[in-house]
């Protein structure tokens, strides 16, 4: 062979190689309000066939429970903590109002769109406040992000979706938004869409564990798989490598099934469902949080984090390696006691201090390293006399994954 001919086959492989890593597509679903405990027992088929044998989890929302990340269970609040990877504390939706959200915690819209502007974004939902208040869209502190494919708002058309008392009309809109997002898929295939289904939720609030409840499960299954469908016909006819994640934003209360935004067990225990192969121990063997999806996708789409965004995510990846997780920190007396739990008995940990949150206004905050201990020790004790402080905010550097911990000390 010469060496033209061989200079020839090698720009084809690594053309080849290109093309296929930019064939990555993701799709998660927010089906509203459904606790792990209704959707284990319920027949999904489509669920279950997405999920395979290894897919499917329990997950958590709600944040650290009685710590400063406490967050609501409520809907709006949960579908932000999935997009920008934080809790509430940072985010600041406090509720379904979306009052006044955060834009310095980015979305994973707005990452993927900085990084690879040429990927189209797509989101399919009753409500518009997902695309023009969550996300942001055209709003200059969050981006000016313009979505390529959008099918939101039917709840203000009540010509085409006349409001009834048993809220039919959402189920009908739900059909509607699957629909839309099944055409959408199979035809342009969005590099990232965000699928919210809503009626499984109006279900538990007006009649809680019911039958009423099992049938609008069903039909989130269906329309799960017609989603499903056009994925799969977008993998066999393009040979595209698409990750679906399927979820819910909260649980619900344990004596009725008809409220939640509390802090319950029940309230805060979810699920997740995913065709995701390279599942790690973090995702087999804990709970993962609604908040490790974005890394997640993050990761799938070989999307960078920038360190100074990376220090402030409170998940992390269910598809890579990970070597920490569980970050506890406190003071006592003059010491910073801190803790992990170590996923590998191998490499060090860094412990990084800083004693502000400038990164919430926009700007950077500066860290002094206090040490690096053995991952297997799980804990370390640093003497911070020398900075004194009302708030500080620790980093914990894995080999392969970073953490945070605030600590915001009680007044005296």
């Amino acid at each position: 062979m010469n060496l033209v001919k061989l200079h020839l086959i090698l720009c084809l492989l690594f053309s080849s190689v290109l093309v296929n890593a930019q064939k990555k597509k993701v799709v998660f679903i927010i089906v509203d309000g459904i606790p792990a405990d209704v959707i284990e027992k319920a027949p999904t088929p489509n669920l279950r066939k997405i999920a395979g044998k290894e897919g499917y989890t329990r997950a958590y929302v709600g944040g650290g429970r009685d710590t400063y990340s406490q967050t609501p269970t409520i809907s709006a609040v949960g579908y932000n903590s999935l997009l920008t990877g934080t809790w509430v504390n940072k985010h600041n939706v406090w509720g379904n109002d979306i009052k006044a959200p955060n834009y310095n915690y980015w979305n994973i819209f707005r990452l993927l769109r900085t990084q690879q502007p040429q990927k189209k974004l797509a989101v399919f939902s009753t409500w518009t406040d997902n695309r023009t208040k969550l996300i942001g869209e055209s709003l200059a502190e969050a981006g000016n992000l313009k979505m390529d494919f959008i099918a939101d708002g039917y709840e203000l058309d009540t010509a085409a979706f006349p409001h009834d008392k048993q809220s039919m009309y959402i189920h009908h809109i739900d059909e509607k938004v699957a629909d839309e997002a099944a055409k959408c898929i199979q035809k342009d295939a969005p590099d990232l869409s965000w699928v919210y289904l809503e009626y499984s939720d109006d279900m538990g609030h007006k009649f809680g564990d019911s039958e009423q409840q099992q049938k609008a499960i069903e039909y989130v299954d269906n329309q799960v798989g017609r989603v499903w469908d056009a994925v799969e016909y977008r993998k066999d006819k393009f040979k595209e490598d698409w990750l679906i994640i399927i979820t819910t934003d909260h649980g619900r209360d344990a004596k009725t099934g008809k409220n939640h935004g509390g802090q319950s067990d029940r309230e805060r225990t979810t699920w997740m469902v995913t065709n995701a192969k390279k599942l790690n121990k973090y995702y087999h063997d804990f709970e993962p949080g609604i908040v490790d999806i974005m890394p997640t996708i993050a990761e799938f789409m070989s999307l960078k984090i920038p360190r100074e965004r990376a220090v402030e995510l409170d998940g992390v990846s269910f598809l890579n390696k990970i070597s920490i997780i569980q970050p506890k920190a406190f003071l006592k007396d003059d010491n910073i006691e801190v803790s992990w739990k170590a996923l590998e008995n191998k490499g060090d940990v860094k412990v990084w201090l800083s004693t502000a949150n400038h990164f919430a206004e926009g700007r950077a905050d500066t860290y002094k390293l206090l040490g690096t201990v053995a991952a297997s020790e799980q804990k370390a004790s640093f003497n911070i006399k020398v900075m004194p402080s009302g708030f500080y905010k620790v980093v914990l550097e894995g080999a392969n994954n970073i953490l945070n911990y605030w600590i915001i000390p009680e007044k005296k």
